[in-house]
């Protein structure tokens, strides 16, 4: 790790543990983003692609090659994150999370119920919250 990049991780623990988090959880919230990150740069690129047509099915891996497409199954690690990511809010009932599928910035961010105007979407309020990715 950089000092630049450790700098910006310190940031974001100092930011998490102003609101009440923990520097496991801070850890373990990092480490969900970045996953999340991971995997959304691979269906960008076409390396992670999910059965049905909603994409909610199970995810395999493509691998092009020599014009015969082959793939195989693989975990499903984006709902692996989520669900321990559900858990940790748990412990702090008055956040919630928004998880962004594009890749080009922050794929995850934590935001307090209390910002999220009542009949508001919390798609549109996302940047009230904390970003987790340095």
């Amino acid at each position: 790790m950089t000092r630049n990049e450790f700098a910006r991780w310190d940031e974001l623990y100092r930011r998490l543990k102003a609101v009440g988090f923990g520097f496991a959880e801070a850890d373990q919230l990092y480490r969900i983003e970045r996953t999340l990150h991971r995997w959304a740069e691979a269906e960008c690129n076409g390396e992670i692609e999910r059965d049905g047509d909603d994409g909610e099915g199970r995810p395999w891996r493509s691998l092009p090659a020599a014009g015969v497409h082959l793939a195989h199954r693989i975990r499903d690690r984006e709902r692996g994150a989520l669900r321990r990511l559900v858990k940790i809010l748990k412990t702090h009932p008055d956040w919630t999370y928004y998880h962004q599928g594009d890749p080009r910035g922050c794929t995850l961010y934590l935001v307090r119920l209390s910002d999220v105007p009542a009949g508001g979407h919390l798609d549109g309020y996302h940047t009230r919250g904390i970003a987790v990715c340095i």
